[in-house]
């Protein structure tokens, strides 16, 4: 298998040539996301059945021949843990890939182990030690060295024999439409990612009222126009807590502005006038057009259903050997128990009563939910102690 850097463009147009033929590639990036809006692509690693090489995008500056593989459906992109891959295509091609296969997200199906590292993947599939020695590089440095090379195409080469051995196991169980709707569903979360209410995930707006959300939503939206324009990371434009303190105060001036515990930085002077008019746009909403505030759980009843049924998911987990983290994380429990228990069918269907996680946990947990099944201790030495059995 020959290896190399490719650095000029009639190389890397011929590598893509390479791909299209064989139908089937590895891939993965390298890249820097400290100081930029959005990462920083540094180089990106290919390898077929035949070769692999890395591509440096700093002298290749046309990557279109490869983003227009990367959205051909009949051609097969497999990844490791690729969100920020699925990411670039999204931002880069204004596409989402259609058919990626996630070798991280494969494991996961087929053992309780999510997310798995790629050296440890390695070393559990194909009996391969890798070194993993250049984790801190920083990749915007030239020239690259042999080592940093090596190291990098060490990331695509055992990809595809992994993906050899886990769809074969996936088959014979009977999941490989599971992976495949999981494969989907990553690549969904991303590229919905741009028309979802991001502002939303922003930490501790649980505790504001509609008028404070409207103020956040606003303040947020400024950050991100501006970290945009300045091509910088959101947070050092605004870091999170202090859009939260700002939507609480609500400053009238801009002395009010910079008065704000630690917003009294030069570059936030700077802009407190661009600030305050945010702040003022939430103000001066009518009522009717203010953000809803999220519906609040019931609180302990909902919280005491949520942890039963997080027993029952996790010794369920261990028995059909699949990664909890994939099935349903806490925040899908209570959804079911608000959707089953409450009535509260507001929205999308729970996740744990669509598709395969029905088939593992759902059906049985609403019937859990109904008093028809309970649960035991059946063997305290087993890694799965619990038993189901129906009233």
């Amino acid at each position: 298998m020959s290896r190399k850097l490719i650095v000029c463009q009639s190389e890397f147009n011929e590598l893509c040539a390479h791909i299209r033929e064989m139908r089937e590639v590895a891939f993965d990036t390298e890249f820097v996301s400290e100081f930029t809006y959005r990462p920083e692509l540094c180089l990106l690693q290919f390898a077929t059945r035949e070769r692999s090489a890395a591509v440096d995008p700093y002298e290749v500056r046309d990557l279109t021949p490869w983003w227009e593989i990367m959205t051909d459906p009949s051609i097969t992109v497999v990844i490791h843990g690729g969100r920020e891959e699925v990411r670039f295509c999204v931002n880069l091609a204004d596409q989402p890939p259609p058919n990626i296969v996630d070798i991280q997200i494969a494991e996961g199906l087929r053992s309780p182990s999510f997310p798995l590292g790629y050296t440890a993947l390695v070393q559990r599939v194909v009996g391969v030690r890798i070194s993993g020695t250049e984790t801190r590089t920083d990749w915007r440095r030239r020239p690259l060295t042999e080592a940093q090379i090596e190291y990098a195409l060490e990331d695509v080469q055992h990809v595809l024999a992994i993906w050899d051995r886990q769809r074969a196991d996936l088959i014979k169980r009977n999941r490989i439409n599971w992976s495949a709707s999981e494969f989907q569903r990553m690549v969904d979360e991303v590229a919905g990612e741009r028309t979802r209410e991001n502002w939303r995930r922003i930490p501790g707006l649980q505790r504001l009222n509609q008028r404070e959300l409207a103020v956040l939503r606003e303040l947020y939206q400024w950050r991100d126009q501006e970290s945009q324009v300045k091509d910088r990371p959101a947070r050092k434009t605004l870091r999170d807590d202090l859009l939260i303190e700002l939507a609480k105060r609500q400053p009238r001036t801009t002395e009010d502005v910079v008065a704000t515990r630690d917003m009294n930085r030069s570059d936030y002077r700077r802009v407190a006038g661009d600030i305050l008019a945010a702040v003022q746009r939430g103000l001066s909403l009518p009522g009717t057009e203010l953000p809803p505030v999220e519906k609040a759980e019931h609180k302990d009843e909902e919280h005491v259903l949520g942890q039963l049924l997080a027993i029952a998911l996790a010794n369920l987990c261990l028995q059909e050997n699949v990664a909890m983290q994939l099935v349903g994380s806490g925040a899908d429990l209570r959804h079911l128990v608000r959707w089953h228990v409450y009535g509260e069918r507001d929205g999308e269907q729970p996740r744990l009563m669509q598709g395969w996680r029905a088939e593992v946990c759902g059906d049985l947990f609403q019937e859990v939910l109904d008093g028809k099944i309970a649960f035991r201790v059946a063997d305290p030495h087993s890694e799965h102690p619990l038993k189901f059995v129906r009233l």
